[in-house]
């Protein structure tokens, strides 16, 4: 043992004396630095510099904190609200003058509807105004059941579950499926809840231009190129498309049947947001899929808020159970939010019975946007942006000024205009710096079952005139 740790002590030192010189000098100087790590302090004291009291104090005048928000104007649109007075309806009273409603999203005119108001009464008087606890935490009433139950029937689907805020909907079903390394693929005019949620689902997210079938097949066709590249990652690596049935932004409808083509040809799932074209499009108000003649059961999750046709609160979500049932787990908003007041779960319910009973709602609802797209036709100066069966029409300037702030002044200047003459509009708003992209500054005319003829031709004059009186 002995001969043996001497050899090997004998061919260290032999090792040493052929190794070339450069070799032993950049040891030596390694060896060195580490010997000066080990003993040297990790820090170095700075030399004090004793101030006198007055110096002291004029640096701490001369300070200036950095500010806790950026400046903002004060004559900022959202810090300056119209005030509303009494229910949205019909009539809305802004500021204390009544005028014709063009600016709530009332499209079934069931907001201020005596059956609804029963309900919700009455739900009122038996359960009380909230809940108080999220829908793991005795905050599951059996209202919140029946509406779960009603909404499946009446969509088609094996499953619905309900949140309580609709905006919360969307931004935390896609979270809830898709993962870090996924890959979802977005249409550009998607709505601000779903850029929330891609961001809170931290996955891959590619933009595609907004409708371009052509421009997501390029994005698709590549991503099938990265995953043969890597076929390992792909195996596991979940793909998803996601878009609005109607776009908020836009008023376009999405093109659906093509969608469903590069579903099943790129093996992708699709997410439909239908919060704009619930309660509006098919012949039963179920939406974009019954509007194009699409089986519901292709699309994989389909997610609608209750503000809009069903003049309530909250959203909800529908498709297979088993993918229900993932969010009862795993979606943010309704695992951690208090639930949905059971009033306004009861006024829903009397909502979709409505819609049931009188499915010739929708008929009038779209030939009443059919109306107004025709009457907002051909004013000087402003270009009609949607679909004629979209309920919220935009209305952009023809030319930009080249700023933004200013084209948004001129459209308020349009908006204002109306509101003297007892029409109420409103003006899209966006967050400016977190659009991913930024759509033009617009005026939104919304219209409703409730809007009589007379009064949607006195609407697109008003309109009209102002416009010429603005920009000329």
């Amino acid at each position: 043992m002995a001969s043996g740790q001497q050899w090997v002590l004998v061919e260290m030192v032999q090792a040493f004396y052929e190794a070339p010189a450069y070799h032993l000098i950049l040891e030596g100087i390694l060896i060195l630095w580490i010997i000066r790590l080990l003993f040297s302090k990790t820090y170095k004291l700075q030399e004090r510099s004793d101030l006198t009291e007055k110096e002291k104090e004029e640096l701490i005048e001369e300070w200036q904190p950095e500010a806790l928000v950026p400046p903002v104007s004060k004559d900022h649109p959202s810090l300056n609200y119209n005030i509303v007075s009494g229910p949205p309806s019909h009539k809305i009273i802004v500021n204390g003058k009544e005028c014709i409603n063009f600016a709530s999203f009332n499209f079934l005119g069931l907001l201020d509807n005596e059956r609804v108001k029963k309900q919700a009464l009455l739900s009122l008087k038996k359960y009380g105004v909230g809940t108080c606890g999220p829908r793991g935490f005795y905050g599951t009433f059996d209202v919140h059941l029946e509406l779960e139950d009603r909404l499946a029937k009446f969509m088609r689907t094996e499953e619905a579950i309900i949140y309580s805020y609709g905006f919360a909907t969307i931004a935390s079903a896609i979270p809830a499926y898709s993962k870090r390394g996924d890959m979802v693929f977005v249409d550009e005019a998607a709505c601000f809840s779903i850029q929330k949620g891609l961001q809170a689902s931290r996955s891959l997210i590619k933009y595609f231009k907004h409708n371009d079938m052509e421009d997501l097949e390029r994005l698709l066709k590549e991503q099938e190129v990265e995953d043969q590249k890597n076929p390992r990652k792909a195996r596991v690596t979940r793909r998803f498309i996601v878009v609005e049935g109607l776009y908020v932004n836009t008023g376009d409808i999405c093109p659906l049947p093509d969608l469903l083509k590069l579903k099943y040809k790129y093996k992708v799932r699709i997410f439909l947001e239908e919060s704009l074209s619930f309660g509006v499009l098919g012949d039963h108000g179920r939406g974009v899929t019954e509007h194009f003649g699409v089986n519901i059961d292709d699309i994989d999750l389909i997610s609608a808020n209750m503000e809009n046709s069903l003049a309530s609160v909250g959203g909800f979500c529908c498709g297979r159970s088993f993918v229900i049932d993932h969010q009862r787990l795993s979606g943010q908003g309704y695992c951690f939010s208090a639930s949905l007041p059971p009033m306004l779960a009861a006024a829903a319910i009397e909502a979709l019975d409505i819609m049931e009973e009188d499915p010739e709602i929708f008929t009038i609802l779209r030939e009443k946007c059919k109306h107004v797209h025709k009457a907002l036709q051909g004013i000087p100066g402003l270009k009609v942006v949607g679909e004629p069966f979209t309920p919220a029409i935009h209305l952009q300037l023809e030319r930009s000024s080249g700023s933004r702030d200013h084209d948004v002044k001129t459209l308020k200047s349009i908006v204002d205009y109306c509101m003297d003459r007892q029409i109420a509009l409103t003006q899209a708003r966006y967050l400016d710096k977190e659009e991913k992209f930024l759509p033009p500054p617009s005026i939104r005319v919304v219209v409703t079952v409730e809007q009589t003829e007379e009064e949607i031709d006195r609407a697109a004059a008003s309109i009209r005139v102002a416009a010429t009186a603005v920009l000329k």
